[in-house]
C-alpha cells in the first residue's frame, strides 16, 4: 500500500500544474448549476479583464462573446447541461480594445450529490484559425491556378491547331486529320479540294490588309458552308484553303462541291461600302484506296493548272500535269538565283513626238540575260515571278539598273529624255518606297512610273495615294499603262491625276481597218485632253498607224514602227546619233 502523499507534495504538484497551465496559456474555469462561475488568472488574461478575482459573473463570459457567435455558444452550453455530458465549443470573443480572438472551450460534467458542475479549460486558437484560413485560401488559389492552367493549356492547344483569323483548323491540324483518315480502315476513298483565292494579292495591295482579312473570313465561311457533313476544311496559310472529303460517292460529287465554292466566291465580298471582287481556283485530287501519300501535292498541281488556265475554275489532277509543274518550279528557282546574280536587266524602247518624230521618252522593259538560254522576254518568267510574289523586287532591281545606265550615258555627254519604268501596285503601297527612292538621288523630271496594275484604280488605298503624292513632289511622273483595257476609269484618272496615259495596243492595232476603233481612240484622246493628260499610243506597227494616230491627236508614239527594244549600249549609240543630228541641224 502506497503511503499517503504529504501536504507538501500536493503543493508541489499544484505548483507544477499551475506552471504548466501558465506556460500553455490555458485558462481554467468552473460553472455550477447555481450559475456560480470561477475563473483562474489565465482566464482573466484571455479575456483581458484586468482583474484577478476568482468569482465572476456569468454575464461577463456571455457579453465578451462576439454577437454573431453568442447564440451558438450558449446553445452548445445548454445542450451539454441537457445531456449532462461534456461541453465543447469554439467561438470568437471581443476584447475591450476591440481585438477579436478565437477561443476553444472544453469542459467535463461532474455531479456531487445534488450539485452539478462543469470544470473546463479555454485557450486562444486564433493563430491556428488564421493558419487554417490561409491554407484554405492558398488551396483555393492553387485550385484556381490549376483550373486556369488547364484552361490555358487547352487554349494553347486549340490555338496551335487553329487559324487565329478564320477560326478554321490550320496546317498542323490538317496534317493530323489527313494522317488519321489515311490510317482509318473505314475510309476507302479520300479527296482533297485545294482552294486558292483569286485576286487576293491585288485586294491586299490596293484595298489594304484589313480588307484582305475581311475577304479571308468571308471565304472561310463560304467554303465551310458547302463542305459535306463528314468533310473537313482548313486554312493552309495565306489565301489557301483545303477541303478533305472522305468516302465520296463519285467524282461528280466533288465537282458539285468545288463549283459551288467557285460560285459563292465569285459573288465578291462587301467591305467598307464597296464590293471586293474575288474568285477561287480549285485543284482536286483523289484516291480510291484511302492512301494520302502525295495527295496534297497532286491537288497543288491541279490548282496550279487551274490558275494558269484563267482562274475561277476547277481542275482535276492528271499525271501528265506534273511535267509542266516541274518545269515552272525549275524556272522559279532560276528566277530567284537570277535576281541574286543581277541577271535581270532593262532593255529600252524609244518614244517619239507624234508630230516632229523627235525622241521624247524611253520605256524600260525587263529582260533576263539567262546564262544558258540567252536573252529572255518577260513572257518567259514574269508569270512565275508574280506567283512567287517577286514583282516588287523586280521593279526595284530594274530601277537601280536604269539609274546606273542613265548616269553612264550622261557621263559620256549624251542627253537622256525621261525614262518610264513599270511599277506594281505592291511597290507603290510599300511605306518605305519614298525613302528608298531618295537614297537613289533621282534627278527631277528624269523618271516616270507606269502603273501596271490598274484593276482597282477606282479604289486606290490611302497609302498608295500618299506615295504617289510624294513621287510627284520628287518630280517623278505618274503614267497609266494599258488604258482602255477595261480597268481604268475616268473617276480613277481624276483621283490619280497622271501625267500621261498609254492607250492599250489592242485598241491601237485595229484602227487602220476599224472605224469603231478609231472613234474609240478619238474619244480617249478627247477625255485625256480635257483632263490635261498626255496620250501615248503603244503598238504602233506601221507608218500608217503613226500618221493616223497623229491625226487622232495622240502626243507620243511607241512601237516597232518607231524602234525595237534595245540594250543599254545600243540605246546610248542611238541617243548620241540623234543628238549629233539635232546639233548639226
Amino acid at each position: 500500500m502506497k503511503p499517503a502523499r504529504s501536504e507538501q507534495e500536493f503543493q508541489n504538484i499544484l505548483r507544477r500544474l499551475e506552471l504548466a497551465l501558465d506556460a500553455s496559456q490555458i485558462g481554467v474555469w468552473e460553472h455550477n448549476a447555481e450559475n456560480e462561475v470561477l475563473w483562474d488568472l489565465q482566464m482573466h488574461r484571455l479575456y483581458a479583464t484586468g482583474k484577478t478575482q476568482r468569482n465572476v459573473m456569468a454575464d461577463q463570459w456571455v457579453d465578451a462573446i462576439h454577437p454573431d457567435d453568442r447564440a451558438r455558444a450558449e446553445e452548445d452550453f445548454e445542450e451539454a447541461i441537457r445531456r449532462k455530458g461534456d461541453y465543447s465549443s469554439e467561438f470568437r470573443i471581443v476584447l475591450p480594445d476591440g481585438d477579436i480572438r478565437h477561443i476553444r472551450s472544453r469542459a467535463h460534467y461532474y455531479e456531487d450529490g445534488e450539485t452539478a458542475t462543469f470544470i473546463g479549460a479555454e485557450w486562444d486558437v486564433t493563430a491556428d484559425v488564421m493558419l487554417t484560413r490561409e491554407l484554405s485560401a492558398q488551396k483555393a488559389i492553387a485550385e484556381a491556378r490549376a483550373l486556369a492552367l488547364e484552361a490555358s493549356t487547352a487554349q494553347i492547344e486549340y490555338a496551335a491547331e487553329h487559324d487565329y483569323l478564320t477560326g478554321l483548323p490550320n496546317r498542323r491540324f490538317f496534317d493530323k486529320r489527313l494522317s488519321e483518315l489515311s490510317a482509318d480502315c473505314s475510309v476507302e476513298r479520300l479527296a482533297i479540294l485545294h482552294v486558292d483565292l483569286d485576286y487576293f494579292k491585288q485586294i491586299n495591295d490596293t484595298a489594304g490588309h484589313a480588307a484582305g482579312d475581311a475577304v479571308l473570313k468571308s471565304a472561310a465561311l463560304m467554303i465551310a458552308s458547302v463542305v459535306p457533313e463528314n468533310g473537313f476544311v482548313a486554312r493552309m496559310g495565306g489565301d489557301e484553303f483545303v477541303v478533305l472529303i472522305p468516302n465520296f460517292s463519285t467524282l461528280g460529287e466533288l465537282e458539285i462541291v468545288a463549283q459551288h465554292i467557285v460560285r459563292l466566291l465569285r459573288q465578291g465580298v462587301s467591305y467598307g461600302g464597296s464590293l471586293l471582287q474575288t474568285g477561287a481556283s480549285i485543284g482536286v485530287a483523289w484516291t480510291n484506296d484511302g492512301s494520302a501519300a502525295g495527295l496534297l501535292a497532286e491537288s497543288d498541281v491541279a490548282l496550279y493548272r487551274s490558275k494558269n488556265l484563267g482562274r475561277n475554275r476547277v481542275e482535276f489532277f492528271a499525271p501528265h500535269l506534273k511535267t509542266g509543274l516541274s518545269r515552272d518550279r525549275r524556272i522559279a528557282e532560276h528566277v530567284k538565283v537570277g535576281l541574286e546574280r543581277g541577271e535581270f536587266i532593262p532593255f529600252y524602247q524609244l518614244q517619239v513626238d507624234a508630230r516632229t518624230q523627235s525622241i521624247v521618252g524611253i520605256e524600260a522593259l525587263a529582260r533576263w540575260r539567262h546564262p544558258q538560254r540567252g536573252l529572255l522576254a518577260p513572257e518567259s518568267f514574269m508569270k512565275v515571278a508574280a506567283t512567287l510574289g517577286l514583282i516588287a523586287e523586280f521593279d526595284a532591281a530594274i530601277l537601280r539598273a536604269i539609274i546606273r545606265d542613265r548616269q553612264s550615258w550622261e557621263t559620256l555627254g549624251v542627253t537622256v529624255p525621261r525614262i518610264a519604268v513599270n511599277t506594281s501596285a505592291a511597290r507603290l503601297s510599300d511605306p518605305t518606297l519614298v525613302d528608298q527612292l531618295k537614297q537613289l538621288q533621282i534627278e527631277p523630271h528624269t523618271l516616270s512610273f507606269e502603273l501596271l496594275e490598274t484593276v482597282f484604280l477606282d479604289e486606290i488605298e490611302d497609302d498608295v495615294l500618299t506615295n504617289i503624292a510624294a513621287l510627284k513632289q520628287m518630280e517623278i511622273d505618274i503614267e497609266v499603262d494599258d488604258f482602255g483595257s477595261g480597268h481604268a476609269s475616268i473617276i480613277g484618272l481624276l483621283k490619280l491625276k497622271p501625267k500621261r496615259l498609254k492607250i492599250d495596243q489592242r485598241l491601237v492595232m485595229p484602227i487602220i481597218k476599224s472605224r469603231e476603233q478609231r472613234s474609240l481612240i478619238r474619244a480617249i484622246v478627247g477625255i485625256a485632253k480635257t483632263l490635261g493628260i498626255g496620250v501615248i499610243a503603244e503598238g504602233v506597227e506601221t507608218q500608217a498607224h503613226a500618221r493616223l494616230l497623229r491625226r487622232l491627236g495622240c502626243d507620243t508614239l511607241q512601237g516597232y514602227a518607231i524602234a525595237h527594244p534595245v540594250s543599254s549600249l545600243d540605246l546610248c549609240a542611238r541617243l548620241a546619233a540623234a543628238q549629233r543630228v539635232r546639233l548639226a541641224g
